[in-house]
C-alpha cells in the first residue's frame, strides 16, 4: 500500500521526533524514505551545511531501518531499504506538496511543532497547508510526545479509529489494516470509537405526551422518552461498530473492540484518547464542507490540539487516498 514516504525536516531536534517511526516503517515495509529539507532562496551560502545534514540523517535512518529488518527477520525476503536526502528551495509547505505530487509519494510523515508549538503548525503554517492540500495521508507526530507512546517501543500497540458512520470516514480502514499488519496483527489492538449525540426530550414534548399506537393511546413522560431514545441510539451505534469490527476481523485483524459513547464528538474523542494509552489515532478529515472545516474549529482540529498521541490523517475523497497500490 505504501511505497514511498516523505519526511520533511527543518533541521531542528523537534522535527526529528519522527525518526523512530521512519525507521520502523522503512524496515518493516521495505518502503523508500525521502528526507526533505527546504531552505529559503537567501540561504544559498548554507546549502553545503543543509546537504551534509540531510545526507547524514538519511544514512542514519537507512542503517537503523536495516537493523529493524534484521530484528524482525524480513531482511532477506523484504525489499532493500532505500533512504535518501533531498534539498529544495522555497516555502516549506509548497515544496513539500510539490515534491509529494511529482514523485508519487504515498505517505507524509512530519512533526507538529513549529516555532510557537503545535498550534502554529496546525493553524496557518506548514502542517496546516500540507493537511489542506495533500492527496496522500499525513502522519503527524507531536514534538515532546511521552516516551511510552513512541510507536516502536510500546509492547502492546493500540490504534484508535474514530468513525462517524459515513463512508468517507471509513476510507481510513484500508490504512488501519496496513498499519496493523506492519507490526503483526497479534501484537496490535484496534479500538473503534463512534460518538453519538445525546438526546434530551425536555422541551420536545409537553409534560405528558400522548402517542397513538395500534393498541391505543399511550402517555409517555419526556424523561422516559429520552431514556428510551438514548438506549436506541446506543444499540444502533453498537450494531454499526460491530459490523465494522467484523470487516476488520475478516481482513485478519483479530484484536478489535469498539466503544459507543454519548456526547460531543471532539470532546469525547480527546477525553477517551487522553485516558487510554494509544500509539496512534487514525481518522478521516472530511466533514460536511471538506478539509477546511476539519482543520478550523471542528473535530479534527480539536483532536489535534487536545491529544498527545500521534495522528494519522486521511483526506477522504482525495485521489491518491483511494489508490491502494501493492508494495
Amino acid at each position: 500500500m505504501y511505497q514511498r514516504m516523505l519526511v520533511p525536516l527543518d533541521g531542528s531536534k523537534l522535527s526529528e521526533v519522527v525518526f523512530p517511526y521512519a525507521k520502523e516503517l522503512a524496515g518493516r515495509l521495505g518502503l523508500e524514505v525521502v528526507l526533505l529539507h527546504v531552505h529559503s532562496p537567501g540561504e544559498s551560502e548554507t546549502v553545503p551545511l543543509h546537504r551534509a545534514y540531510i545526507e547524514h540523517k538519511a544514512e542514519m535512518i537507512r542503517r537503523q531501518s536495516q537493523e529493524v529488518q534484521t530484528k524482525v527477520g524480513v531482511g532477506e525476503v523484504g525489499r532493500a531499504v532505500q533512504v535518501r536526502g533531498e534539498l529544495a528551495v522555497g516555502y516549506p509547505a509548497d515544496e513539500i506538496l510539490r515534491y509529494a505530487e511529482e514523485n508519487d509519494v504515498d505517505l507524509i510523515l512530519m512533526a507538529t511543532h513549529g516555532r510557537s508549538g503545535i498550534r502554529r503548525w496546525v493553524m496557518g503554517s506548514v502542517a496546516d497547508r500540507v493537511l489542506r492540500a495533500s492527496k496522500v495521508p499525513v502522519w503527524l507526530v507531536r514534538a515532546g510526545i511521552p516516551e511510552g507512546i513512541v510507536y516502536d517501543k510500546w509492547p502492546k500497540r493500540t490504534i484508535l479509529v474514530p468513525l462517524d458512520g459515513s463512508g468517507l470516514a471509513e476510507e481510513v480502514l484500508p490504512h488501519v489494516e496496513a498499519l496493523a499488519k506492519q507490526h503483526g496483527t497479534e501484537l496490535l489492538e484496534v479500538v473503534l470509537l463512534r460518538v453519538y449525540e445525546p438526546v434530551s426530550a425536555l422541551g420536545y414534548y409537553p409534560p405528558s405526551a400522548r402517542f397513538e399506537t395500534p393498541s391505543g393511546a399511550v402517555h409517555v413522560m419526556p424523561r422516559d422518552y429520552a431514556r428510551g431514545e438514548r438506549a436506541r441510539q446506543k444499540i444502533i451505534t453498537e450494531q454499526y461498530l460491530a459490523g465494522v469490527s467484523q470487516r476488520l476481523n475478516g481482513a485478519g485483524l483479530n484484536k478489535v473492540r469498539f466503544e459507543a459513547l454519548a456526547g460531543t464528538p471532539a470532546e469525547v474523542i480527546v477525553d477517551y484518547a487522553n485516558n487510554h494509552p494509544f500509539n496512534l489515532i487514525v481518522m478521516s478529515t472530511h466533514a460536511r464542507s471538506g478539509l477546511s472545516r476539519w482543520a478550523y474549529g471542528s473535530v479534527a482540529a480539536r483532536v489535534l490540539h487536545g491529544v498527545s498521541s500521534p495522528i494519522f490523517l486521511v483526506r477522504a475523497g482525495a485521489t491518491k487516498t483511494a489508490e491502494l497500490r501493492s508494495p
